[in-house]
C-alpha cells in the first residue's frame, strides 16, 4: 500500500546552479571593460570635441553621471529592471540590493536564477553580485551618451536632475521590456543582443530631444565650433573600441562560442564603418578627416551591438558598412537640413546607428547562434523578424522621446536647463566650475 504513495510523492528540486569559474572571471573582466568605456573612454571622446572653454566641463558630466548612476542603480535601478514584477516593470524585491548576497556560501559556489519562477527564466552560472555590476555599467553609459547632444548648454544641475530621473522612468522600463525574462517586448520576439534599443537608440532620440528642447549653441552655424583637442578624441573613441569588447561579448554572460562570435563581429563590423564613413567623407568633401574615420568607428561598434550575439562575420560588414555611410550622412547633411543643433552627433551616431544595427539584426539574424533547447531552430532573419525589429524600434522612440521630452520641459519650468548667455559665452569650465585648462 505504501507503494502508489510514494510513487506519487514529488520530485525533488533541482540543485542551485553551481558558479562557473571561467564565466566569472570573463564577466569580471567584461565589467571592467564596460566602465572603462564611460571613464576614461566616453569622457575623453566628447572633451576632445567640444571647445576649450568646456572641456574640464564635459569631463565632469560623464564622470559624474557614472556617480549618481551607480547610485540610483544600487538603490532602485537593478530591482525595476531585472526583478519579475510584471511585464512592464520590476518590483522591489531587489531595493537597495536586498537579498543578493543571500546565495552565497561558504566557497561562494552558487549562482543564481534570472527571473526565478517565471516560464523563461534564465540559469546564471556567475554570481547575482557579477550580473548586476555589469548591467550597472550599461545603466551608466546610456544616460552618459545623452551628454553629447547638449554639450556646451546644460546647466549641471538641471543634467544631474534629469540622467537620475531619466535612468529611472526612460532606462529602467525600457531594459526590462527587452531584457528582463518577462518583458512584454522581447516576449513578442524583438531581439537585442547587447544595446542597440536599450542603450543606442534610446540615448539618441533622448539627445535629440535635448537638442530641440535647449535650442542651438550660441553662434551655432557662423562662429568657429572646432574641437579642442582630436588627440583626446582619438584616444576616447580607442578606449571605446577596446572597451567595446566586453560590451557585446560579455553580453553572452558566459565565457563561450557565443562570446567568441560576438567578439570577432564588433571588431569587423567596427572597421568596416570606419571605413564606410571614411570613404563616404572623401568622397563628398574631398579628404578623409581624424573626426570622420573615429566617428565611422563608434558608428560600427553601435550597429553590431543588438546584432553582435545573432550574426556571422560575413553579415557583420554590411551592417559595418550600413552604418557607416548612413551615420556620415546624417551627421554631415540631414543634421543641416533639419536644423538642429546635436553639439557631438548623438543623435545621428547613436540614435541612427542604433536603428540601423536593430533593423538589419532582423534580416540577418543565424539560428543556430540563438538556438537553445526551449527553442532549437534560433531566430532566423528574414521579413517576418525584420518587422518585429521594427515595432520594437519604434516603441522605444516613442516611450525614450516622449517621456524625455516631458523630463526635460518639467525641469526648465523649475530650475531651468540653460546657462545663461554669458555663462555659454565665458565657457562651462570657469562659470560652473570655477575652473580652466591652463
Amino acid at each position: 500500500m505504501a507503494a502508489p504513495a510514494l510513487a506519487a510523492a514529488p520530485a525533488p528540486p533541482p540543485p542551485p546552479p553551481k558558479i562557473d569559474t571561467g564565466d566569472t572571471a570573463w564577466m569580471l573582466t567584461s565589467t571592467a571593460l564596460v566602465l572603462m568605456m564611460t571613464v576614461p573612454g566616453l569622457a575623453l571622446f566628447y572633451a576632445g570635441m567640444v571647445r576649450k572653454k568646456n572641456v574640464l566641463a564635459t569631463l565632469m558630466q560623464a564622470f559624474t553621471i557614472c556617480c549618481l548612476v551607480t547610485i540610483t542603480w544600487t538603490v532602485i535601478g537593478y530591482s525595476l529592471t531585472f526583478t519579475t514584477g510584471s511585464p512592464y516593470i520590476g518590483d522591489l524585491s531587489r531595493f537597495m540590493l536586498n537579498g543578493i548576497g543571500s546565495n552565497i556560501t561558504k566557497g561562494s559556489d552558487i549562482g543564481f536564477t534570472l527571473g526565478a519562477g517565471s516560464s523563461n527564466a534564465t540559469v546564471m552560472t556567475i554570481p547575482e553580485s557579477v550580473y548586476m555590476m555589469f548591467q550597472m555599467t550599461f545603466a551608466i553609459i546610456t544616460p552618459a551618451l545623452i551628454a553629447g547632444a547638449f554639450a556646451d548648454r546644460m546647466k549641471f544641475s538641471a543634467m544631474c536632475i534629469f540622467m537620475v530621473l531619466w535612468s529611472l522612468v526612460v532606462y529602467a522600463p525600457i531594459a526590462h521590456w527587452v531584457w528582463s525574462p518577462i518583458g512584454w517586448v522581447g516576449a513578442f520576439g524583438a531581439i537585442d543582443f547587447a544595446g542597440g534599443t536599450v542603450v543606442h537608440i534610446n540615448a539618441g532620440i533622448a539627445g535629440l530631444m535635448c537638442a530641440l528642447v535647449l535650442g542651438k549653441r550660441r553662434g551655432y552655424g557662423h562662429d568657429d565650433m572646432s574641437p579642442y583637442n582630436l588627440t583626446y578624441a582619438v584616444i576616447g573613441a580607442s578606449l571605446l573600441w577596446v572597451g567595446w569588447f566586453g560590451f557585446n561579448a560579455g553580453s553572452a554572460v558566459g565565457s563561450n562560442g557565443r562570446a567568441g562570435m560576438a567578439m570577432a563581429v564588433t571588431q569587423i563590423a567596427t572597421a568596416a564603418a570606419a571605413l564606410g564613413w571614411m570613404v563616404a567623407e572623401w568622397i563628398a568633401k574631398g579628404k578623409p578627416t581624424v573626426l570622420g574615420v573615429i566617428s565611422g568607428a563608434v558608428a560600427g561598434l553601435v550597429a553590431i551591438t543588438p546584432a553582435s550575439g545573432f550574426v556571422l562575420p560575413g553579415a557583420s560588414i554590411i551592417i559595418g558598412v550600413a552604418a557607416g555611410v548612413i551615420c556620415f550622412w546624417t551627421s554631415s547633411t540631414l543634421k543641416h537640413m533639419l536644423g538642429y543643433d546635436d553639439s557631438l552627433d548623438c543623435f545621428g551616431v547613436h540614435g541612427v546607428g542604433g536603428i540601423v544595427g536593430a533593423l538589419l539584426t532582423g534580416v540577418f539574424a543565424y539560428g543556430p547562434l540563438s538556438a537553445t533547447d526551449a527553442s532549437p531552430a534560433g531566430t532566423v532573419g528574414g521579413i517576418a523578424q525584420l518587422i518585429i525589429q521594427a515595432k520594437a524600434v519604434c516603441i522605444t522612440l516613442i516611450w525614450s522621446g516622449l517621456l524625455s521630452f516631458v523630463l526635460l520641459k518639467i525641469i526648465d519650468l523649475t530650475i531651468g536647463l540653460r546657462v545663461t548667455d554669458e555663462q555659454e559665452l565665458e565657457g562651462l569650465d570657469m562659470t560652473l566650475h570655477g575652473e580652466s585648462i591652463q
